[in-house]
């Protein structure tokens, strides 16, 4: 085998912001060492050894990662067709999909590299080549005081039935915040745990909870179906890694009704946004759907991560709202009750409720994240 030594940092705005040095053995005369495996792989370490939340591998321009809110690029060559497929190659597990790349328009699936980490990835077609992003999934799973958490997510996590979302736009930490909840109720609590992801992101180990992860594509065929059996294998929390048509949010609010607790995720901005967007995917009465979401609802965390002052990593914005009462009349009959911020405002102090603009006011206050950031933010 020759050697072939390549050098790389990453730059953000035409400045180094980090250099590393990376040896790849290749064979002689080899020109695409992107099939090495193991020059991806050291890619991958490099990048998280930046602080890398994503990973980018598009052609056209050299192998990029988001560090700290920003897209920043290595100090290689730009990537190929060739190269782009020669990834895939490696990333890619199904015989089928592999022995017909040229019809490959999107496809999901994780990746794991020993002593880095796990990696959500998804491969997707663009101008005609292949291109991959990977998302960094660290092995060992969030605490909730790690990820700045806000307190009513153990509380909730601690509910025996009904349905808790976590919501917000794509690369807000809802993944993470839902893992974290796993993970206290796998050290606190006695339960059958269900997980049902597209891919399989956290691993968890057994410890008071018994947690079966099942995933799209190998485990089971899509989020509904592997939500319908698992009413039949004795789960206490079914946790369902995205809810993306009317039929999934049906039979996960049929599961909150029926005893079981029901953890997902939403894509949406706010939890104003959330319930407009659940009453718009239902297929029946809005009002019906109104009345049993106020029974079923347990609370909702929105969140966006905003990069913090110091310059070290994001903190978390978190709107929360938590079905009380109130809450629940509100969400059956809005007209004529206070609005569901009126009253994430009032619930602060008694139930751990609070709105974007009242964190956020809190995060600059308190210098952890800038003013200007935190007045873009208020305004989204």
């Amino acid at each position: 085998m020759g050697v072939r030594d390549r050098s790389f940092g990453l730059f953000a705005d035409g400045r180094q912001s980090g250099y590393a040095v990376l040896v790849v053995s290749v064979s002689p005369g080899s020109q695409n060492p992107y099939a090495s495996e193991a020059y991806l792989q050291q890619l991958l370490h490099k990048a998280k050894a930046a602080g890398a939340r994503d990973v980018h591998l598009k052609v056209g321009q050299p192998p990029g990662a988001r560090v700290r809110g920003s897209l920043v690029f290595f100090r290689i060559d730009k990537i190929r067709p060739e190269d782009t497929e020669a990834l895939v190659r490696h990333l890619i597990r199904d015989p089928a999909v592999l022995q017909n790349l040229g019809a490959l328009q999107e496809y999901d699936t994780s990746y794991e590299v020993h002593g880095v980490g796990r990696f959500r990835v998804n491969v997707y077609r663009q101008r005609a080549s292949l291109a991959i992003v990977m998302r960094v999934i660290p092995h060992e799973v969030p605490s909730l005081e790690s990820l700045g958490a806000p307190a009513a997510c153990r509380v909730l996590a601690e509910k025996d039935r009904g349905l808790v979302l976590c919501v917000g736009a794509a690369g807000n930490g809802k993944t993470s915040t839902l893992a974290a909840m796993l993970d206290y109720m796998n050290h606190n609590t006695a339960r059958h745990i269900v997980t049902i992801e597209d891919p399989i992101e956290y691993i968890y180990t057994d410890d008071k909870c018994s947690v079966s992860q099942r995933e799209i594509g190998y485990d089971t065929k899509s989020f509904a179906s592997a939500l319908r059996a698992a009413l039949r294998q004795d789960p206490d929390v079914i946790q369902v890694g995205e809810i993306r048509d009317a039929e999934t949010m049906e039979i996960a609010l049929k599961a909150a009704e029926t005893g079981h607790l029901v953890l997902s995720t939403l894509h949406t901005p706010d939890v104003s946004r959330t319930m407009n967007r659940i009453i718009a995917l239902s297929d029946g009465e809005s009002d019906d759907l109104r009345e049993r979401l106020g029974d079923a609802l347990q609370g909702i965390i929105a969140q966006r991560l905003l990069p913090r002052a110091d310059g070290q990593g994001m903190a978390l914005a978190a709107e929360v709202l938590v079905s009380t009462g109130s809450v629940r009349e509100t969400i059956k009959r809005p007209l004529g009750n206070p609005s569901l911020k009126e009253l994430m405002d009032g619930g602060q102090q008694m139930y751990g409720m609070q709105t974007f603009e009242a964190h956020i006011k809190a995060l600059i206050r308190d210098g952890i994240v800038d003013r200007d950031v935190g007045r873009a933010a208020m305004g989204f």
